[in-house]
């Protein structure tokens, strides 16, 4: 039996990946489930295990939307067998919420800075 520290909710919530590594990206996706510690996702892009990924959930159903920022390390990225997607896993280590307007004026620099 799976056990997890922190309860999974399986939510579709508006995904932006902003950065994989030390590349900028600009990737909309889905989460396919979140929990305190994480986020899983479904995508037609490869992301490297280990990596550092920052990323933008959208709570739907707010107005204004309410946005989080966030920053994690890529836990997994499978393609299964028959499927022509991956399956990408990663953890929520920092996040802030975020201003519409704080998004689109910081979008040449990361919010959140890496720790050591």
């Amino acid at each position: 039996m799976e056990q997890r520290r922190a309860q999974r909710y399986k939510l579709q919530l508006p995904l932006q990946i902003v950065q994989v590594g030390e590349h900028r990206v600009n990737r909309n996706e889905k989460t396919r489930d979140i929990s305190s510690g994480g986020v899983s996702f479904v995508s037609s892009y490869e992301v490297e295990v280990g990596g550092r990924i920052e990323y933008v959930i959208t709570l739907s159903g707010a107005t204004p939307p309410v946005r989080i920022r966030c920053l994690g390390k890529v836990l997994r990225s499978r393609r299964p067998d028959t499927a022509e997607t991956y399956e990408v896993a990663m953890t929520m280590e920092r996040y802030q919420f975020v201003k519409t307007d704080e998004l689109k004026a910081d979008d040449a620099e990361p919010v959140l800075a890496a720790t050591a």
